[in-house]
Parts: structure tokens; C-alpha cells; sequence
């Protein structure tokens, strides 16, 4: 039902993006979509390029009067640092970059490579993934993310809510609930950063209010768990995804993996336990989402890993750029957005998309339904 497509480099005049599929009669607020973009923008472990940028997105199609009309929504957001031009081109490729098999593929420099892959395209994704969070609050779904880990500091397993999310992270520069396992994650990326290095870890996704039956058993490629786990796949540095307890699974019994199913005529059917984080056979079940996805460190350091001069193949160390140390408190913001992106494709494609008033007719219907 959804189209999203982005494009621009990280260095380039603008980044732009277009969301096709979108309904109308949606009130698109602006200031919550730029204050997403801010959200982005903030973490320790950020490097330089966001002392330079003030991300902020003026819309340029698909609204009219603050109105979504249908039609295409168009996001266009100016670089401050558009110096793309005058930067040099680069020969030794980054470890852990799309550097080397980016240029191989395309049979050019690393420059486009670097700067088309940067992790500066999600600025355009985070914008869309707005847009959908509005959609989705209209009909009571709510998404907040927070890190669980920075290197080796883990956050202690608990189960949590959205609104405990949004209350113990206010404040937290890494996007913490935990003020402790927060200060010393500040200490870890601090460390990292003294010694030219970098980190990843691990940031977990929630969405609550999001009913049973978004997504299908019938096919591969309709099946939520698969979409989503894409998609977050696609965030730059993302090398895990776990949906529910995840890897946990594979270590414990049936009776102790699957969430006994009840009923009652308030709640209608619902679960006690939460182990499949709310997705059964390619569907939501009507518990809340719970996703957890693992980033790598980031993949230029200051002091280089060894690589190769692809001009006359000598053993060098690879090129440096200004980067971050870490962008996990980042990259739970962006999750955020993707995860909000693939909610409302798949809620559109359940319920209808041409009309807020159509979808709503069509979503209360279905809930009278299958509350019986």
C-alpha cells in the first residue's frame, strides 16, 4: 500500500523523500515531524556533522491547508554542508563499509559509494516515519524505542511499557530508561572515543494498542515478522533483529516458549505472556510489538584498520572521515520510524487507504467483529 523512496547523498545540495499510497484528511504537523528529526540528531557519541546541521524538512507535495490530499507526500530537507563537489576522492576502503564492494559493483570511486550508503539517508526516512506515526496515533498506536546496551554495558532485562519508555529516557543522553546503566554507557562511548575506536549494541522497539490480524500466514512476502525484520535490516550498521524473546526461543522448551491464549468479554482475546513479542504465523496478535535490533560499531575509526589502495593495491590503512563513535541512541529513533513505516503499510493494507474517515469506518467495524 506504501511507497517510500529516498534520495540525495550525505554531502550533496538536499536529500529528499516521497511517500506514495498516503490517505488523505490526516492533519500533517510539521513541528512534531522536524522534532523527530532532532531526536535524530541527539546522542552521545554523535560526531561533528551535527553541530553543523539543524535537520528540518519543509513538505512539498500531498498537502494542502496542513491537509493530507492523497496524493504523494514530498519532503525536501537542505544540507548546510553540501560541499560534495570539493570533497576528495577516497582509495583505501573502510573495513565494514560499503566502501570496497560498493566501488567493485559500480565500477567507480568510493566517493559515491561513501556517500550515498552514509547513514545521513535515514534523516529522509525518519521524516516519512513521522508522517506514519501521526497516522497511527489517530487510531491509537504508539511507538517508543530506548537502548539496551552500549558495548559491554547492558541494561537488566525488564518488561516495559511505552509510557515508561517515553518517561525514563527524557533526559538520558543515550536514550536510556535506566539514569545508572545510562551514566555508564556515557563512560563506555567516552572511552571508545579516547582510544579511536567505536561502538555498537543494541537498542529495543515497542508498539502498543496495535490490534490482531495486521500482516498474513498466507505468503512469504506478507508476513509482518519477515517485513519488519527487512526493514530494520536495512538501517545502516544493523546486523540483528530479533523479534519477542528471539534467540532466547531456541533454548527453551515449548511449554515455557508459547503465550497461553484467554478471553474475556471486555478484552476479548488476549494473551498473559509476551514471549512471541506480539507476532504469531506472520500476524499481530493483539499483544504489544517487541522488537530488538543489534547495530555494529560504527565502521570508521580514527585510529584505521588495515586495507588496501585500490590505485596500486598496497597494503594501507583505510581513510578516515569525520564520524561518529556511536549512533546506537540514534539508530533507536530512526527503528522507530521503520517500524512505524511498515505498521501503517501493513494497517492500510487491512483496512483500506484512500480516506481517514473510510479507514476508520472499515477499523471499527473490524474490532466489533472480532471482539464477537
Amino acid at each position: 500500500m506504501l511507497k517510500m523512496i529516498t534520495t540525495g547523498e550525505s554531502h550533496g545540495r538536499h536529500m529528499a523523500a516521497i511517500l506514495e499510497g498516503f490517505p488523505s484528511g490526516l492533519v500533517m504537523d510539521l513541528d512534531f515531524i522536524n522534532g523527530e528529526l532532532r531526536r535524530r540528531q541527539s546522542g552521545h557519541g554523535r560526531g561533528g556533522r551535527q553541530k553543523i546541521e539543524s535537520d528540518c524538512v519543509e513538505i512539498i507535495g500531498g498537502v494542502i491547508k496542513k491537509v493530507t490530499t492523497g496524493a504523494p507526500l514530498g519532503f525536501l530537507l537542505t544540507n548546510k554542508d553540501s560541499s560534495i563537489d570539493e570533497m576528495p576522492e577516497l582509495f583505501r576502503p573502510r573495513p565494514g563499509h560499503a566502501d570496497l564492494a560498493g566501488a567493485l559493483k559500480y565500477d567507480q570511486g568510493i566517493r559515491p559509494i561513501l556517500e550515498r550508503s552514509s547513514a545521513r539517508e535515514t534523516v529522509m526516512r525518519v521524516a516519512t516515519g513521522a508522517a506514519c506515526k501521526l497516522f497511527l496515533k489517530k487510531f491509537g498506536i504508539e511507538i517508543a524505542a530506548h537502548v539496551t546496551r552500549i558495548g559491554g554495558i547492558l541494561l537488566p532485562a525488564e518488561t516495559i511499557s511505552v509510557e515508561e519508555i517515553r518517561k525514563g529516557t527524557k533526559g538520558s543522553p543515550v536514550n536510556c530508561v535506566c539514569e545508572k546503566t545510562g551514566k555508564a554507557m556515557v563512560q563506555a562511548i567516552d572511552r571508545a572515543r579516547k582510544t579511536g575506536d567505536s561502538l555498537g549494541g543494541q537498542y529495543e522497539v515497542l508498539a502498543t494498542g496495535i490490534p490482531a490480524g495486521l500482516g498474513s500466514h498466507v505468503h512469504h512476502e506478507r508476513k509482518l515478522d519477515a517485513r519488519l525484520a527487512m526493514i530494520l535490516m536495512s538501517q545502516q550498521s544493523v546486523k540483528a533483529v530479533e523479534v519477542g524473546d528471539g534467540i532466547a526461543l531456541g533454548s527453551v522448551p515449548g511449554s515455557a516458549a508459547h503465550d497461553e491464549i484467554f478471553y474475556s468479554k471486555t478484552r476479548g482475546y488476549f494473551h498473559k505472556t509476551n514471549h512471541a513479542g506480539g507476532i504469531e504465523g506472520g500476524m499481530t496478535n493483539g499483544a504489544d510489538l517487541v522488537l530488538r535490533v543489534t547495530m555494529k560499531p560504527i565502521a570508521t575509526l580514527a585510529k584505521p584498520l588495515a586495507s588496501v589502495n585500490m590505485k596500486n593495491h598496497r597494503s594501507e590503512k583505510a581513510d578516515f572521515e569525520r564520524s561518529d563513535v556511536c549512533a546506537v541512541p540514534a539508530g533507536s529513533v530512526i527503528g522507530e520510524a521503520l517500524v512505524a513505516y511498515t505498521l501503517t503499510d501493513a494497517f492500510l493494507e487491512k483496512f483500506g487507504g484512500d480516506s481517514i474517515g473510510d479507514i476508520r469506518r472499515n477499523y471499527d467495524g473490524y474490532l466489533k467483529r472480532i471482539r464477537g
